[in-house]
């Protein structure tokens, strides 16, 4: 018990002093922790470490490997995406590209499973989850000579805080709950909004001999981010949002991590390989914030092997696919006015920021790692995934004003992270 409460110490202390941010299904990490992320983000039916386990599916408490015992995680993720982005009004002789100066970032990751009794298990995990940004400040100069008019910073980064119980109904069935205790702040360019949330996820196993199969569902989690700047934050640009009943000087934004309802499917055909396969549905499209940025629903669907051809190394690899949910709007009027939650901004802005200043729009995912059991209570695990490389492109016209020339928007955009980890089973 004394391990516990120190690990628990620890885990509280991390979550204080943790930066976090970063996306790959739409601006949602695709998994947590090496194990899952170097098997393509799986982990509904079998996870294998608590992390993965209170992230993906609360029920998994009750079947992984570190059962019956208790088990400490520690991960990160060195997280590094390269963003580039375009703007071109050629009537004007405009075609500027510049490259994001954002840098690679570490997003932490750590989780406690321990067995109340022979059937009640808690768990306890903290982990940056989701998150998007880029920085073109003093970029996108697009006429030169008068300052860079392009120029855009966004930070949007969430962390959870997720404690977890699961209960052995059975040998064969597991049902569980976390709930979720959210931080999310967003920067839009004029300072940092800091907000909270709260929600819940439920999950349930059944195994069948080899075959393990999972269910997740979690609910929506409304964030209100009050006082953001400009478009930034003043979205009608009147200087204040009393239009909207708030006595603020800025606009407010709603943000909401979206509904999700996830399963799984998990095989060990010969003994020492695991294959799983997950599909998630992500409802975007009826998420505040991302409704009105016209995201639609996502689909994304993971497969993992793991494979120990030795008793002390684990070597795994993955896929991960969920199609881009930022829609297109080709042939947008520059010079009209578009609402977003009760606020007229420019349809320009409205376009640059939802195009160049949050491209979530990465989709194919090639995942590698590998294991080794360095004692009977300590472990190491090492990941890599790779995002291939994604463009969009929208072209709107009149361009400055009626009459204003066309103007075409694009992105690209590519990730690689590194996933390190540390379990010690006690």
């Amino acid at each position: 018990m004394k391990k516990f409460v120190f690990l628990l110490t620890v885990l509280l202390l991390s979550l204080v002093v943790a930066g976090i941010a970063g996306a790959t299904n739409g601006d949602n990490l695709m998994s947590v922790g090496p194990i899952s992320r170097s098997m393509g983000g799986v982990g509904i039916a079998a996870p294998q470490d608590p992390i993965s386990a209170v992230f993906a599916n609360p029920a998994a408490m009750c079947f992984g490997p570190y059962c019956p015992g208790s088990e400490f995680n520690f991960a990160g993720t060195i997280f590094s995406p390269t963003v580039t982005a375009r703007v071109q009004v050629p009537a004007m002789g405009v075609d500027v590209t510049d490259k994001s100066q954002s840098k690679p970032y570490i997003i932490p990751a750590i989780g406690i499973s321990t067995p109340i009794n022979p059937r009640l298990r808690f768990g306890l995990a903290g982990y940056g989850v989701s998150g998007m940004g880029v920085d073109y400040r003093d970029k996108l100069d697009l006429f030169p000579g008068n300052g860079a008019e392009g120029s855009v910073y966004t930070q949007y980064q969430v962390m959870k805080f997720a404690p977890n119980l699961a209960y052995l109904v059975t040998d064969n069935l597991s049902v569980g709950a976390s709930i979720h205790v959210d931080y999310a702040a967003l920067d839009l360019g004029q300072g940092t909004s800091h907000s909270y949330a709260a929600g819940l996820q439920l999950g349930t196993i059944y195994k069948v001999g080899p075959v393990s199969l999972g269910l997740s569902y979690t609910t929506p989690q409304k964030v209100t981010h009050r006082n953001i700047y400009n478009f930034n934050a003043d979205l009608n640009g009147d200087g204040d949002s009393s239009d909207m009943g708030e006595d603020y000087d800025k606009d407010n934004l709603k943000l909401e991590m979206p509904q999700t309802l996830g399963f799984g499917i998990a095989f060990e055909p010969v003994k020492n390989l695991l294959i799983e396969t997950d599909a998630k549905w992500v409802n975007w499209a009826d998420a505040d914030g991302y409704k009105d940025f016209d995201w639609e629903n996502q689909w994304v669907y993971g497969l993992g092997i793991q494979y120990k051809p030795l008793p002390a190394w684990s070597l795994r690899a993955g896929f991960n696919y969920g199609k881009n949910p930022v829609k297109t709007h080709d042939g947008f009027d520059a010079a009209t006015l578009t609402n977003v939650q009760g606020e007229n901004t420019t349809t320009f802005g409205y376009e640059y920021l939802r195009i160049i200043g949050f491209p979530a729009i990465a989709e194919k995912h090639l995942t590698f790692g590998i294991g080794y059991q360095l004692s009977k209570s300590v472990s190491v695990n090492l990941g890599y995934t790779h995002a291939f490389g994604e463009t969009i492109t929208e072209t709107g016209h009149n361009f400055g004003g009626t009459g204003g020339p066309d103007v075409t928007l694009t992105s690209e955009l590519k990730e690689d992270s590194y996933e390190f980890g540390l379990s010690w089973r006690f």
